[in-house]
């Protein structure tokens, strides 16, 4: 199978086009540099996002806090990941960058607040 993706990677956003089979990539064309490779075979075999969302709070002056997680998560977790999100809420100030839920989901990242809400 044949896909056609852009890569983000750099700003010359190739257009790479990319054999898979069984879930694997056997071979990337159009890249204009190593990066494109690399990236490639990430989106392909393993894709990953940074989260971001709000939570609700109670009782602080911001109805919803701007969170995201610190670094990428599997892109298959992620409704996971914005389920646990919906049943928060946040209840105490927080500053920006504070970690609100450590570890999260086992995946090795934090969720972080993206705004004061003291």
């Amino acid at each position: 199978m044949i896909k056609n993706i852009t890569c983000i990677e750099c700003p010359k956003g190739c257009a790479l086009r990319v054999d898979i089979e069984n879930c694997r990539v056997v071979k990337v064309e159009g890249k204009q540099c190593p990066k494109g490779e690399i990236y490639a075979y990430a989106e392909i075999e393993n894709p990953t996002r940074i989260l971001t969302a709000t939570v609700l709070a109670k009782g602080l002056p911001l109805r919803l806090v701007p969170v995201r997680t610190d670094k990428p998560i599997p892109k298959i977790k992620i409704f996971e990941a914005m389920e646990e999100i919906r049943q928060m809420r946040i209840e105490k100030p927080l500053k920006i960058g504070e970690t609100i839920v450590g570890n999260f989901l086992g995946l090795g990242v934090n969720l972080i607040a993206t705004r004061d809400c003291i």
